[in-house]
């Protein structure tokens, strides 16, 4: 089933997205990578009766992110340090003062066989920077995309501890899969 005129809702039922940190310095082997997880975020997806995208508005509950893996480190990440973790996240992002993070659509750069590039306006602590997404598409309804999100940009501090040897990475992955099959899209709606 092809993707259909109209406006989809996307959300955690219809899609994942995941950002992946990696660690710096000269006690790296100290921390982990990780794989964090969105679980609340939703979003909108216009498509023009030629089936090309018109729109897309997505918010990421920045209070709901998970930490789902943690590779290396010394020791294996434990229950608590996923608490920890993100705990943390919660204070460097400053959640309680932006609860979310806001991605608008300017614009959609389409390839031959799908996919393609969004260019837009994501907003993280109420910082609004210019984002690229690389968009393929896996399948006749299924996407995947992926983006960079530098973190000082948006006037986030990369965690450190050890006095600085161990480090966030500034630049974190966003990788995004989004299932449209077998989803109605509300007539009428986009263009």
């Amino acid at each position: 089933m092809a993707v259909l005129a109209g406006r989809h809702q996307l959300g955690p039922d219809r899609g994942r997205i995941i950002l992946r940190t990696f660690r710096d310095g000269l006690a790296a082997q100290a921390g982990h990578d990780l794989t964090i997880e969105a679980t609340r975020w939703s979003g909108v997806l216009d498509v023009n009766e030629d089936l090309s995208p018109a729109d897309l508005d997505v918010r990421i509950d920045m209070g709901a992110l998970v930490v789902r893996d943690g590779t290396g480190g010394v020791k294996p990440l434990s229950d608590r340090d996923r608490r920890e973790i993100a705990v943390t996240a919660r204070k460097v992002l400053a959640s309680d003062r932006h609860p979310e993070a806001v991605f608008a659509a300017a614009g959609f750069e389409l390839v031959a066989g799908g996919g393609g590039e969004i260019s837009g306006t994501l907003t993280i602590r109420g910082q609004a920077r210019p984002l690229k997404v690389h968009v393929t598409q896996t399948s006749a309804d299924h996407y995947h995309a992926e983006t960079q999100v530098v973190q000082s940009d948006y006037g986030i501090k990369p965690y450190t501890a050890f006095l600085g040897a161990l480090r966030v990475r500034d630049a974190v992955d966003v990788a995004v899969d989004l299932d449209l099959s077998a989803q109605a899209a509300d007539s009428g709606a986009g263009s």
